[in-house]
């Protein structure tokens, strides 16, 4: 039986492809998170994010992206602002499809010292402040969910400040409008730009085309309180 020591705190069977959570007192040099698990056969590729916040679009101080996409490799990366570093590719593999697993991630002055079942695979230097981190993110990539468009869907327990939503996707050829959102309003493709807008009473308002698009995913963070219910996408 497994027994944690004084100020451990293990998370067992976390939710199903998924898990974010909190790091309680942040992060401190000789510290360590231990991580084990199965890989999925079905698995492309999966994330553990260490990130500055408690929500999915809080700074990345270490992006650990294992891909299985027939030239094995795992990428490191910082994402702040918003903006993605400059990756840092490793062509190995420590991870095999079926089998279990047995991560630990270091904490030392130098960076984040990355073991596989026992096998030193790689250090990631701070470009973040380790002090800064403050949860632990875990996600299976190949489980996010796709849905044919149109597509229409409560928000559960509605938006709020800093709540975050992103939309992943493909624009198909062709594509004159490629999404409406109950908040946003509408991506014109073709013309290469955003348009926001809202609709209250069933009337528009004042169109903003400041933006320009470029590609998904798209994310969505609400900034103050808002009466936002549902999501559409057409």
């Amino acid at each position: 039986m497994f027994v944690s020591p004084p100020g451990y705190q293990p998370i067992y069977s976390p939710v199903k492809h998924t898990y974010l959570g909190p790091i309680y007192g942040g992060l401190r040099e000789g510290m360590s998170i231990y991580i084990q698990g199965t890989i999925p056969k079905h698995i492309t590729r999966f994330f553990i994010n260490l990130i500055c916040g408690e929500y999915e679009s809080s700074d990345i101080a270490l992006h650990f992206n294992p891909r299985f996409d027939g030239w094995d490799k795992v990428v490191f990366n910082t994402c702040q602002n918003g903006s993605w570093g400059l990756e840092e590719k490793i062509h190995r593999m420590p991870f095999r499809k079926g089998e279990h697993f047995e991560m630990v991630i270091i904490v030392n002055f130098q960076g984040y010292q990355i073991k596989v079942n026992g096998i030193d695979f790689h250090t990631f230097q701070h470009r973040i402040p380790m002090e800064q981190v403050r949860g632990l993110q875990i996600a299976d990539i190949s489980h996010f969910v796709f849905k044919p468009v149109p597509y229409s869907n409560i928000i559960p327990g509605g938006m709020f400040p800093k709540r975050t939503i992103i939309i992943r996707g493909m624009v198909p050829y062709g594509a004159h409008k490629c999404v409406i959102l109950r908040l946003l309003a509408k991506s014109l493709v073709q013309e290469g730009i955003v348009v926001r807008n809202s609709m209250i009473g069933g009337n528009w308002g004042q169109e903003e085309r400041e933006m320009t698009f470029k590609s998904f995913p798209l994310s969505l963070r609400c900034q103050s309180v808002v009466e936002t219910r549902g999501l559409r996408c057409l």
